[in-house]
């Protein structure tokens, strides 16, 4: 079971349910306020949305809940976590994300361009470039997937040059903006809120924490893609971007067959 997490400004859940189902997981909302031992899930989904109105910096203020002191230990025992959108900027604000020193190393800002600034809604081509990241484990090599961007402060930032270097060394650039041919340009159609070496998403240093800012829940299925021309019945089926939510199903077999090697010594 994944737990998808609802913080106070969350809009996100549901879709995040449906699209996990859709490819194979049982998956319910699970409130920041839960009385339940959340190291009983099997993985854990940080949906969009605005938690806690933004306070403070996106993300800043739900970074600080314990519930994500928990997420954080069950992380490192290897179960998946992906953080979308604000989950993204919420595992960026406790450090879990790039994860190489214990406190936060990197920051969302605001999306900086000529026009339009500030908040921007729309489809993008992001390609995957990690051999590491667990969650691109059911795309092929430098596949790309067209998805859908909805954000104000998506772009990766630090003060840091170094560290971009680290991650490029580590492998943890997850996902790039590119064009539907998978040229990676620094230019507004490609690259819309001028992140760093045009990063879409970044993984932990074993691979199994994404934080990610497009929303692959909002473009799991073929219907949803712009330009989808296939019959009623196609319409229901996986989309590219249902190839990274899949992945937590090897994920989660993974730890669970660890588990089971464990019990048995």
């Amino acid at each position: 079971m994944i737990a998808v997490i609802l913080f106070p400004g969350t809009n996100c859940e549901n879709e995040s349910v449906r699209a996990l189902q859709a490819v194979g997981l049982d998956a319910e909302v699970v409130r920041w306020n839960t009385s339940k031992d959340v190291s009983a899930y099997d993985g854990y989904l940080i949906p969009g949305g605005w938690s806690y109105e933004d306070r403070i910096r996106a993300g800043a203020i739900a970074a600080q809940d314990p519930l994500m002191l928990k997420i954080k230990e069950e992380a490192k025992k290897g179960k998946p976590v992906i953080g979308i959108c604000n989950g993204c900027q919420v595992l960026i604000e406790t450090g879990i994300i790039p994860g190489l020193k214990d406190k936060v190393q990197m920051a969302l800002a605001p999306n900086i361009r000529d026009y339009p600034s500030g908040f921007y809604c729309t489809w993008v081509n992001i390609k995957n470039s990690s051999k590491v990241c667990k969650f691109n484990s059911e795309l092929s090599k430098d596949e790309v997937i067209p998805i859908p961007i909805a954000h104000g402060e998506g772009r990766f930032t630090t003060a840091n040059k170094s560290l971009l270097e680290e991650l490029q060394k580590n492998d943890q650039i997850a996902f790039v903006y590119c064009d539907s041919k998978g040229e990676v340009k620094n230019r507004f159609d490609v690259n819309p809120n001028s992140s760093e070496l045009n990063i879409a998403g970044i993984c932990n240093k074993e691979g199994n924490v994404l934080a990610m800012m497009p929303h692959p829940e909002r473009g799991s299925f073929n219907r949803q893609v712009p330009g989808f021309k296939g019959d009623f019945n196609e319409s229901e089926s996986l989309a590219p971007a249902a190839k990274i939510l899949q992945a937590m199903v090897k994920i989660k077999s993974q730890i669970s067959g660890m588990s089971k090697n464990q019990e048995s010594f």
